[in-house]
């Protein structure tokens, strides 16, 4: 609320265009958003689950967009804590609703959702064939699902502290042709399969360029959620997109059966 308040923003009534610069802490952030809403394409009657909603972003985004219904689910009770209350000052709670709770054990009944929705969440989780039968188990028949998610590259192992792990035993990295086969022996059928990797990596340098030409980091920025060690895992990020020891994926796929 302080970076806000001093970036300008009126933080009684924010807009999701204000918090985008903190509220979306995934690769390549708010164009990554739109780009992977895009291939989902809600429409206004659809409920959508977003798995490991983090504060909020991604499930504010898909409401103001595209009028849809969003229900998020994060492990961490700061995260749902903070993304309520944002979505309160966005003045979204009648359409935005978060609760606490596990990807591995997903707090609703089976076929709730028409869709599904997860970013930069699949590489904290080990089990992930749990991980993908949840999500198809709390779709509809037919019911689609949008992923984004950092994938193990052919460069070699992770450099971290990054982003989503300070340590090695935090990640647990598939690669994509490895992550591509889960989600069919789940139920899914692909299709639509992305490679973004280029895209994130040319983004992530002028970022960094921008922020390096600038008199000191911006008010509003990843820095505000991530703190301190923020750079350190950034430049880690860079280092593994340019060597290929991680890719950034999207995918599609329809839940069969």
């Amino acid at each position: 609320m302080a970076a806000l308040a001093k970036a300008g923003k009126n933080v009684d009534a924010l807009t999701i265009d204000d918090l985008a610069p903190v509220d979306e802490f995934h690769s390549r952030r708010r164009r990554a958003t739109e780009e992977l809403a895009t291939m989902l394409a809600p429409s206004a009657s659809d409920h959508v689950i977003d798995v490991g909603s983090g504060i909020g972003g991604p499930s504010r985004y898909l409401t103001t967009t595209y009028g849809c219904r969003v229900s998020g689910v994060d492990l961490t009770p700061e995260f749902v804590s903070v993304a309520t209350a944002l979505t309160a000052r966005v003045g979204l709670t009648d359409q935005v609703d978060f609760r606490q709770g596990s990807a591995l054990a997903l707090p609703f009944p089976d076929a709730t959702f028409d869709l599904a929705w997860s970013q930069n969440v699949a590489m904290n989780i080990e089990d992930r064939a749990l991980y993908y039968a949840e999500m198809r188990r709390v779709l509809k028949p037919g019911g689609r699902l949008a992923i984004q998610d950092v994938a193990q590259g052919p460069g070699g192992e992770v450099v971290f502290p990054v982003m989503w792990a300070s340590r090695p035993e935090l990640s647990f990295l598939r690669t994509p042709e490895a992550t591509r086969s889960l989600l069919e022996a789940a139920g899914f059928r692909v299709l639509r399969w992305v490679d973004n990797s280029e895209a994130a990596l040319i983004e992530a340098a002028t970022e960094r360029a921008a922020m390096r030409s600038a008199e000191g980091p911006p008010i509003l920025g990843i820095h505000v959620i991530v703190g301190p060690s923020a750079r350190e895992k950034m430049r880690n990020g860079q280092r593994c997109q340019e060597e290929r020891l991680t890719l950034l994926i999207n995918g599609l796929m329809e839940r069969v059966g």
